[in-house]
Parts: structure tokens; C-alpha cells; sequence
């Protein structure tokens, strides 16, 4: 019984299973996958998925999480939410968005 517990605690939520469609969402865990559903849900993840985010990492650890990919995987208008709510300087957000790969990144995500 306790081992049923934990195993379904490790199990992401099945409201999310829209947001990892090329996954197979049955073995992907919070404790294995978190780098992969974090990045997932910042980029794709309603308000509800959000939420249940900021849950379990905390606003500091994932204005760390944000701040160690310097925003990679995310739109500017996704970063700029984030920094309003992480209150994550606006010059760092820009100087993310001034990186040269980065202009690649987001012409191919406006096509």
C-alpha cells in the first residue's frame, strides 16, 4: 500500500498529459522529469499546470531554473510574465533576448 502511495505521487498529473504529447506521459515522474515537465509546462501549460508548477518548486527555484537557461524555450511574452512575477530584472530579460541564437530561435517560432 505504501509503495502504491509513493509510486503515485511520483506519477505526474493526467490533466497533463496534453502538454507531453510525444512522451510517453506513463513513465514520466516529477523526480526523473522535472527539468523536462518544467520546461514543458512554462511553454505550454495553463494556468492550473502553473500553479501546481510554482507549487512544487517555488518561486525562487524556478527564477533559478529560468535564470540558468537564460530563458531558452520560451517566447518573450512568456518571459515577460515570468518577470513580472518572479521579479527577475527587465535588463536581464533583454540581455536574454539579445543573444544572438536567440534571434533565430523566436524568427522561427513567429513563421
Amino acid at each position: 500500500m505504501a509503495q502504491a502511495l509513493r509510486r503515485r505521487h511520483r506519477k505526474l498529473p493526467e490533466r497533463f498529459r496534453q502538454f507531453f504529447w510525444e512522451y510517453p506521459f506513463g513513465r514520466l515522474s516529477w523526480k526523473e522529469d522535472a527539468d523536462l515537465v518544467t520546461a514543458r509546462l512554462l511553454a505550454y501549460g495553463d494556468w492550473a499546470a502553473l500553479r501546481w508548477l510554482r507549487q512544487r518548486l517555488g518561486d525562487g527555484n524556478l527564477r533559478g531554473w529560468l535564470e540558468d537557461r537564460r530563458g531558452a524555450g520560451l517566447s518573450p511574452q512568456q518571459l515577460s510574465f515570468w518577470q513580472l512575477i518572479l521579479k527577475i530584472p527587465q535588463r536581464r530579460i533583454k540581455a536574454w533576448l539579445a543573444e544572438p541564437g536567440r534571434a533565430v530561435w523566436d524568427q522561427r517560432r513567429k513563421a
